[in-house]
């Protein structure tokens, strides 16, 4: 049971006497931030008053003497100016507790109309190896098809592959031109991401020799105007001082940004020049970006060499992709990349000319979207297609495939402006039954606060990060085990499997546990910390659940058959067992706005208030058999809630630590 939910419905039979719709109240009814105050309040009294003309503690009076909830609370209590307070009932509590130890769902219902759902998430170019980049899409994507498939919803999810881009024509370039025959032979996967990494840095290399003087020449001017403005002395207006006070501040993190660019731009240049075998290459390719760009285009246009270098490539790059989603427990029910749309293309933009919903624009076919300033290019002049047309094209192979309530995209937020007028777009075509929805999410950024690189200013590695975060893990398994008072419990293939599912659960978890709209500042140590809001506490949370029926040699399912009610007397017994029932809230929560932070948030309530408990309770040394029973199977319970919420986040427990 949702017990919210049963209180809001409460509410709601009883506000249909007071105002025709009362649905707008409801989300007034909360759990408490308070247990003085009880368990859950409701503030609807304050904002109905005002409605009815009357004074909102006479108003929660009425709604007190009228709602029906005496099977499940004591009397609710009206405080201060019309708050109403409620606590259940410990005996209904109990009942509940009990009903829920029988249920491996622990009590949470499948929805009554289940929705078809595609998601859509991770995405990367299959060409070049995941980076730090990629975490947050693919594990945000990950937990949120877990929980929507437990609610019992059918989902589709689709990892839409970046594999016929640009990306293949550096590949393909680098193939022709650098190759080490004998490492391809040995080692394709890293000699491909060698060559990708190669061309990217000349090319790279080739845009800034030719951007560089520019981008100097901005810094000046910015640097003089910056100058000219602190020559100016104070203002006796006291208002036109504040504004120039403001526009200086603004000159001066101008000026640090691109003091920032000139100098990501020379050190990149330098460590090109300053490498005999780099710059002796960079001479012979100065051209070497406008070949890439043929390569792809001949790929494109089916050139039969470098269409049968690409199906040489894909398996390999696609090899080495799925490594990082075993390391993660990560699958996908469809990778559908963007080579399977290719032929689809120039039936979208005849769908949008033929439909008189697109216009040559200088040359290219646009489409011109009410409320925004630009167009969303389906065709380039050259001919060539862009991102929007695959999109397009996508959304009308799944509509036709699945035929989805909703297709959710789990993109980061600078492709906000993207997903908009693609939506508005595929609504012009007819899908606007659809629920077409951009799941945004911030960036990853490191201690300075900027995108997360390594010290040379490279992309972190997702793989080189899962090695660090595991090595780091295998050093806070190894000390906790050492400092256990007895001796060590494990031995060191239990520690390697145990970092290893720490490691790779401790990045999981410090990104889910993040909302996923804001940025975050990437930390190990907090990572795989063993307190705090992180998976390591989670997981020590967990075992320290299971090391007591292991020490007291007791079979937890033996436990769950007994037919009766959970004993509450001690406070931390009670908030434990509340703590346990509010997973179906923490839940449905969690996938209003689909966010898992919500569910990471329970799950750090639940192992906090298990501590309390195991802390201030005896359980396997209990005053008496029933005690001992009652609370064996309230950690039973946490365990449980603990493992099931980890699950649905995509990660792993340990029954030992």
């Amino acid at each position: 049971m949702n017990i919210l939910v049963e209180l809001r419905l409460r509410f709601h039979q009883t506000l249909q006497g007071l105002v025709d719709d009362p649905t707008d109240l409801l989300d007034l009814v909360v759990p408490a931030q308070d247990p003085r105050f009880g368990d859950y309040q409701a503030n609807v009294a304050m904002p109905l008053a005002k409605r009815l003309g009357r004074p909102p503690r006479e108003v929660a009076d009425q709604i007190v003497r009228n709602l029906q909830v005496a099977d499940l609370c004591g009397p609710p209590e009206v405080a201060g100016p019309g708050f109403i307070n409620l606590r259940l009932r410990d005996d209904w509590l109990a009942e509940q507790l009990q009903q829920v130890s029988t249920d491996q769902r622990l009590g949470i219902p499948a929805v009554d109309d289940p929705k078809t759902f595609v998601l859509d998430y991770s995405s990367p170019n299959v060409a070049k190896p995941m980076h730090v980049g990629h975490i947050r899409s693919t594990v945000i994507g990950d937990s949120l098809c877990r929980i929507l498939r437990f609610l019992g919803h059918r989902v589709i999810s689709d990892n839409h592959l970046g594999d016929w881009g640009t990306q293949f024509g550096m590949i393909l370039y680098g193939y022709k031109h650098f190759r080490d025959q004998q490492q391809f032979a040995q080692a394709p996967v890293q000699e491909l991401s060698r060559l990708y990494k190669l061309v990217s840095q000349l090319v790279e290399y080739h845009q800034i020799r030719r951007s560089l003087p520019e981008l100097q020449e901005q810094l000046a001017q910015r640097i003089e105007i910056l100058d000219q403005q602190q020559a100016l002395g104070p203002s006796a207006d006291a208002a036109e001082q504040k504004r120039a006070a403001k526009r200086l501040r603004g000159l001066k993190n101008q000026v640090v940004e691109m003091r920032d660019k000139v100098a990501a731009a020379e050190k990149k240049l330098a460590a090109v020049e300053e490498s005999t075998e780099l710059n002796r290459l960079a001479e012979q390719h100065p051209n070497i970006g406008s070949a890439v760009l043929e390569e792809t285009a001949r790929l494109h246009a089916g050139d039969p060499e470098n269409i049968r270098l690409w199906h040489a490539f894909l398996p390999v790059c696609r090899e080495e992709i799925q490594k990082i989603y075993d390391r993660l427990d990560v699958r996908f029910d469809y990778e559908y990349g963007e080579s399977f749309y290719q032929d689809r293309l120039a039936e979208v933009v005849d769908r949008f000319r033929q439909g008189g919903l697109a216009r040559i624009s200088d040359g290219a076919v646009c489409v011109f979207l009410d409320g925004f300033q630009a167009p969303m290019i389906i065709q380039k002049s050259d001919g060539a297609y862009l991102y929007a047309t695959t999109d397009l094209a996508t959304i009308d192979f799944r509509m036709q495939t699945f035929h989805p309530d909703a297709i959710l995209y789990v993109v980061d937020h600078r492709q906000a402006d993207h997903f908009q007028k693609l939506f508005a777009a595929a609504r012009l075509v007819g899908y606007d039954r659809v629920d077409l929805q951009h799941i945004s999410f911030g960036t990853v950024l490191g201690d300075d606060g900027k995108p997360y690189k390594t010290r040379a200013g490279d992309t972190v590695g997702l793989e080189g990060l899962l090695d660090e975060a595991v090595r780091r893990a295998h050093a806070v398994v190894a000390a906790n085990d050492d400092a256990k008072p007895t001796s060590p419990e494990l031995d060191d293939d239990q520690r390697r499997h145990i970092a290893d599912v720490v490691g790779h659960a401790a990045i999981k978890y410090a990104d889910l546990c993040q909302n996923r709209t804001s940025d975050y500042k990437f930390d190990y140590d907090k990572m795989v910390a063993l307190e705090g809001n992180t998976a390591t506490y989670m997981q020590y949370s967990y075992a320290r659940t299971q090391s007591i029926f292991s020490k007291g040699q007791i079979d937890a399912e033996q436990l769950r058959a007994v037919d009766s009610p959970l004993c509450l007397q001690h406070p931390t017994e009670r908030a434990l067992g509340l703590q346990v029932l509010r997973l179906s809230e923490a839940i449905a929560e969690a996938v209003l706005d689909y966010r898992p932070n919500i569910l990471t948030g329970y799950l750090f309530d639940t192992a906090k208030r298990f501590s309390e408990f195991y802390q201030q309770c005896q359980v396997l040394k209990a005053e008496s058999d029933s005690l001992r029973t009652s609370r064996l199977r309230l950690c039973d319970l946490a365990g449980r809630a603990i493992r099931l919420g980890l699950e649905l986040l995509g990660i792993q427990v340990v029954e030992k630590m």
